[in-house]
């Protein structure tokens, strides 16, 4: 992990819902939504009452959130061998267009942390609004090594 990133403690579920689930090696994260300390700094929608580099902020604590989970789960990140697929949400205007922009806060993040195992494949999406009017949700599916030593 890169020593510069200081993950926060894992967001607990709002809803019923498990926050990590796993299929065979395949680790799959709920949606985590841009919280820190359980507050929200940032809420609303991305090109009405936020900018696109306060989206792009809002993905980055997404991907530290999601990445808390990993962690938790597994204990640090030598077992990751891959963020297979990752899923950004952003709410936004009707008429916004760069929800790629957005999620390139969370993709950038999730290479910076776990390097090459941090690429994927990628779908970002609009909506009209998310959970507690976070302006971005990311969920990943994370392929997982067996346990070294």
């Amino acid at each position: 992990m890169n020593p510069t990133v200081r993950l926060p403690e894992p967001v607990r579920p709002f809803a019923q819902y498990r926050p990590v689930r796993w299929c065979g090696d395949v680790l799959y994260i709920s949606g985590q939504v841009a919280a820190v300390d359980g507050e929200f700094p940032l809420r609303g929608r991305v090109g009405a009452e936020l900018s696109i580099e306060e989206g792009r902020q809002a993905a980055r604590q997404c991907a530290l959130n999601l990445l808390a989970q990993i962690d938790r789960e597994l204990g640090g990140f030598d077992r990751v061998e891959a963020l297979v697929k990752v899923t950004v949400f952003v709410a936004t205007a009707p008429d916004f267009l760069s929800h790629h922009v957005v999620a390139d806060g969370a993709s950038e993040t999730f290479v910076q942390v776990l390097g090459p195992a941090g690429e994927h494949a990628r779908s970002a999406v609009g909506v009209a609004r998310l959970p507690m009017d976070s302006p971005v949700e990311v969920e990943a599916a994370v392929l997982v090594g067996p346990r070294k030593g």
